[in-house]
């Protein structure tokens, strides 16, 4: 029988394979532009709705569990993002799909997102905390390797309009449920390291902080600007895949590159995760975003299913590593306590990076027919996340300094988060 930790872990991963539908946006764009006349911009606007929905709502989310506990939070956004979904199904305008999709269904996401990396991460202990958050995470970039196929047989069978309709009341049916059994661990629970190895990880006594005090922290800026420029880039490419490949490589039939990006999404979260508890979460951020320049000059040369295949890949890698050492950097900067509301005012570096990143490729698509000039800000916006990741330093060093553990016991977070 699984203890508590591990059926919160499996039910929060289950629940991301629900809503994850927002990485198999490209294939419902494609079918808005081919079957319904739609632009690329038009196309696109739901989905960077959406992305800045699901920010917004996931720091009043956090805020809310903080206070709430996440049981209710997420009962109510598993709701909404499945009848958004299905109201999905009845738009006849880009504006109504703005409405639909980018704010109900990417509200109801938000809430539900929001709520399970905290639980999970209060049951395990800190020498976890990459790899929970990691396996918490990659629920979300898997459900692509499933919803692609399953969306685009949908669409061709039954049109776009019945493909929400079916996948929101399938949301419905699984995710609300599952919801039910998300909870916090009693106030006394202490989380017990599974190893002697693990018990002597190098741990520091670290101060809770509020997001108010988090603020007048340099790190949070630098932590806020690496996640904005590294999400935009990932999420321009998740946006256009099927696009990307259309016009790159003339594929008309490229839902399985959804799935190939999904796949490696998900590796570099479960990757990145243990990666993060070894050398810290700086440094693998630093790793990652040397492997994005790289990818994104090369870019304009994947011309060939091949080349697609490994572009895919390693943007996918990359972006995957994101939602796994953030949220570990957030908890091991400034603690656990308010971590639901700190974790959500960082998250709206994500939200504004879906306005930055989707609308550059559309523009550029657009103006010149060609993803090129979009590869090439994204260089350069990877280089500024790079530079951060290099020049911040982890408070908790300085806390270790000058730390009494003997007064600050209960409050120990991993050194290298």
């Amino acid at each position: 029988m699984f203890d508590r930790a591990k059926q919160i872990l499996i039910a929060g991963f289950c629940i991301n394979l629900c809503i994850g539908i927002l990485f198999t946006w490209s294939v419902f764009k494609k079918a808005l532009v081919v079957n319904l006349g739609w632009s690329n911009a038009e196309a696109s606007l739901p989905y960077t709705v959406a992305i800045i929905t699901f920010s917004v709502t996931l720091l009043l989310a956090g805020i809310l569990q903080d206070k709430f506990g996440p049981k209710r939070v997420l009962i109510a956004g598993t709701i909404c993002s499945g009848l958004g979904l299905i109201a999905s199904g009845y738009i006849t305008s880009p504006t109504q799909l703005i409405f639909t999709f980018g704010i109900l269904a990417g509200g109801g996401i938000g809430f539900s997102y929001a709520c399970l990396s905290p639980a999970a991460m209060k049951w395990f202990h800190p020498s976890k905390r990459g790899l929970v958050n990691g396996l918490i995470a990659a629920g979300f970039g898997l459900a692509g390797v499933y919803l692609a196929p399953l969306i685009t047989s949908l669409i061709a069978s039954y049109g776009i309009n019945y493909s929400f309709n079916i996948l929101g009341i399938a949301l419905l049916c699984i995710a609300t449920p599952l919801a039910f059994t998300i909870t916090n661990p009693p106030a006394n629970y202490v989380p017990v390291a599974s190893t002697n190895k693990e018990a002597k990880k190098a741990v520091v006594a670290q101060a809770e902080m509020r997001w108010t005090d988090m603020l007048k922290t340099t790190q949070f800026y630098s932590i806020w600007i690496m996640y904005l420029c590294a999400s935009s880039t990932g999420l321009m490419i998740i946006g256009n895949i099927t696009s990307i490949a259309a016009t790159q490589a003339n594929m008309i039939d490229a839902a399985h590159l959804v799935v190939i990006l999904a796949l490696f999404n998900t590796s570099g979260r479960v990757f990145a995760g243990m990666l993060c508890d070894k050398i810290g979460g700086l440094k693998t951020l630093t790793l990652s975003f040397v492997l994005s320049i790289a990818n994104m000059i090369l870019f304009p040369h994947y011309t060939t299913h091949a080349g697609l295949i490994l572009g895919m890949a390693v943007a996918g890698l990359c972006y995957g590593t994101l939602p796994a050492v953030f949220p570990s950097l957030t908890a091991g900067f400034y603690g656990l306590k308010n971590y639901g509301t700190n974790y959500g005012v960082v998250y709206t570096a994500w939200g504004v990076s879906g306005f930055i990143g989707p609308v550059i490729a559309a523009a550029a698509v657009d103006s010149t027919g060609t993803y090129e000039l979009a590869y090439f800000y994204s260089a350069i916006i990877m280089g500024v996340a790079l530079v951060f990741s290099v020049l911040t330093k982890n408070p908790a060093a300085k806390t270790a300094t000058n730390a009494q553990p003997e007064k600050n016991e209960s409050l120990k977070v991993n050194a290298t988060a």
